[in-house]
């Protein structure tokens, strides 16, 4: 899933005719002053991160001034909350709040709906399911007829027990319809406004918002702007984002990559490789459990070619003080394996020609792993890397227990050991 920013999800609401507040985003000090002076009256500043508690975190300031509001950005711009490294910031208008309530379009995937479901609260700026579990008779939801839509008066007979003014209730069954607008036309899979703000003075503002859109749909949506269409709970690396293009107009198969640990620093890091889904974790997993560190996570699944591999493998060895490859796939993969083989190899000869010693542990099961194990040890059989294969198969190499992993991870560690010899040695 992606999750937009606060600022890109508003634009979209503004676009559907929803009132936001007045504002913009600034990426300097200087740009937060300019906002602040057009705005002429006290400002919110929020730092634009993937992260709910931005408040407790220290990711929302106040200020009554453009000079205030520069410092506010100052102090917020270049940090850090939540392991997220803080780019821009929003800046807008201070709200003088009356009421605060929530509403929101959801897919729900139970069996009994399988669709939207618009939702609404008279409690908002907590979390709906907090409210829900507290006080259900606070919350109201509805499932939405996908060809129908949300109708005007059905969001206003959904509201109408809480007991709002006529001209609130109207204000806010127009927003609940544009709410479901944007939902529909940008893919969404969770749209929400919380807090939505009644004002002293009679208005209905969306005062933040969160929305998540399908990662499958991205290519539909360039106006987004979507770096990565991935929801992550850390910044992007240039690294990630250099993996990204491996995906981006390709596929044939999955090659993803996330980088764990932005900088390596010390020793027992291994560049990791999964090659399938849940077994991939098993092999992350016993890695963990034997203390070593993990520097990125990628798994490569789906029948993907040769090259989408290679291109894959030559980012994890990118990583500059890894001192092991290890590609695992405890179980039996369904896909073809030789293509697996092909795509390490070609890295490998690039990457690893300079490299004597270096630990290179693969582990597979699958299509073609005899012939996958053929030609792997066959196109590096003159690399000075120290690389063993362990196969589901006992005819394709050394063979491993689909249930105990751990002695292959032990022999692992020995081999970094005399890695790390031979560093020192030469």
């Amino acid at each position: 899933m992606v999750r937009l920013y606060e600022y890109q999800g508003k634009l979209l609401l503004k676009n559907e005719g929803i009132p936001v507040p007045t504002g913009g985003v600034a990426k300097t000090p200087k740009e937060a002053y300019e906002i602040a002076s057009k705005i002429g009256k006290p400002v919110v500043i929020k730092a634009q991160i993937w992260a709910t508690g931005r408040f407790k975190a220290g990711g929302i300031k106040f200020a009554d001034n453009p000079s205030e509001a520069e410092k506010a950005a100052g102090e917020l711009l270049g940090s850090e909350i939540k392991g997220f490294r803080i780019e821009k910031v929003l800046v807008e208008e201070k709200l003088d709040i009356a009421e605060e309530y929530y509403t929101g379009v959801i897919v729900d995937d139970s069996y009994k709906v399988k669709g939207p479901v618009v939702m609404f609260s008279s409690v908002g700026g907590v979390d709906v399911e907090e409210v829900a579990a507290k006080s259900p008779e606070k919350v109201v939801t509805a499932p939405v007829d996908f060809f129908k839509g949300l109708q005007f008066e059905d969001a206003k007979n959904l509201i109408s027990k809480f007991g709002m003014s006529p001209t609130i209730q109207d204000q806010i069954g127009k927003i609940m319809c544009g709410l479901y607008g944007v939902f529909r036309k940008y893919d969404a899979r969770a749209a929400e406004i919380n807090p939505l703000v009644a004002t002293k003075d009679g208005r209905v503002v969306a005062a933040d918002c969160r929305i998540t859109v399908d990662d499958s749909s991205i290519h539909r949506h360039p106006e987004l702007e979507v770096e990565i269409p991935r929801e992550s709970s850390k910044s992007l690396t240039e690294l990630d984002k250099i993996a990204w293009k491996i995906e981006e107009n390709d596929f044939r198969g999955v090659a993803y990559f996330m980088q764990l640990v932005p900088k390596i620093e010390g020793e027992g890091y291994v560049g990791y490789h999964g090659m399938g889904g849940g077994a991939a974790m098993l092999g992350a997993d016993a890695l963990a459990r034997h203390g070593f560190k993990i520097a990125n996570y990628a798994d490569s699944s789906g029948n993907p070619t040769a090259s989408k591999v290679y291109r894959l493998a030559k980012v994890i060895l990118s990583q500059p003080g890894i001192e092991a490859y290890v590609a695992m796939d405890i179980n039996i993969s369904s896909q073809e394996m030789w293509h697996t083989a092909r795509g390490l190899a070609r890295a490998f000869r690039e990457d690893l020609k300079d490299k004597p010693g270096f630990p290179v542990v693969v582990v597979w099961g699958g299509n073609k792993v005899k012939e996958s194990t053929e030609i792997l040890k066959e196109m590096t059989k003159d690399l000075p890397i120290r690389l063993e294969i362990y196969a589901e198969d006992p005819v394709s190499g050394p063979h491993y227990n689909i249930y105990d992993i751990d002695p292959v991870v032990e022999r692992l560690k020995k081999l970094i050991e005399e890695y790390r010899k031979c560093r020192r040695m030469g």
